[in-house]
């Protein structure tokens, strides 16, 4: 196992959409402890594959307590009869939290390193997690969900970090 640097806004693996796993061989495996203890760290909600530079979907998350990973995830359920407005961030755009909607809940399926399914589903940070991270294995960032207004807010941020 290792503990994975994170890639930051610009690099172009953040951009491009994740391949679907076909075979669970040793990468896959490796990858999904690299993912599980870059994940387990003060502050970290969620890491995508990409997140650390391999272009498979997969991501770990640690939400209350919890600690897993999901290979091929796919949202089946959003649940937007309620919205959250929370501040968002991301590993990849240090520094920046901005209002982001997303449903309240959200569901994905999977599968695991066995092949079996896996369904990961929850409300509020749990919820919001999935989003971010499945959005993440579409070449997405959260800072594309933002409004015009904080989108140019945050990109005049990122000027000013030099990224």
């Amino acid at each position: 196992m290792a503990y994975r640097d994170i890639r930051i806004i610009g690099d172009p693996v953040l951009r491009t959409q994740c391949e679907w796993i076909t075979d669970i061989d040793d990468s896959v495996k490796a990858l999904v402890e690299d993912l599980l203890e870059t994940v387990d760290d003060d502050g970290r909600a969620g890491l995508a594959a990409n997140q650390i530079g391999v272009g498979m979907r997969a991501f770990s998350w640690n939400v209350d307590g919890q600690i897993g990973y999901i290979l091929n995830p796919r949202i089946d359920e959003l649940d937007f009869d309620e919205y959250q407005d929370g501040d968002e961030g991301c590993l990849s755009v240090p520094g920046l939290w901005y209002p982001t909607r997303r449903a309240w809940y959200a569901r994905a399926v999977g599968i695991d390193l066995d092949g079996k399914e896996v369904v990961v589903e929850g409300e509020e940070l749990m919820g919001r997690c999935i989003q971010h991270e499945c959005d993440h294995l579409e070449g997405h960032l959260y800072l594309d969900r933002l409004d015009r207004k904080n989108r140019a807010k945050a990109m005049k941020e990122l000027r000013a970090q030099g990224l």
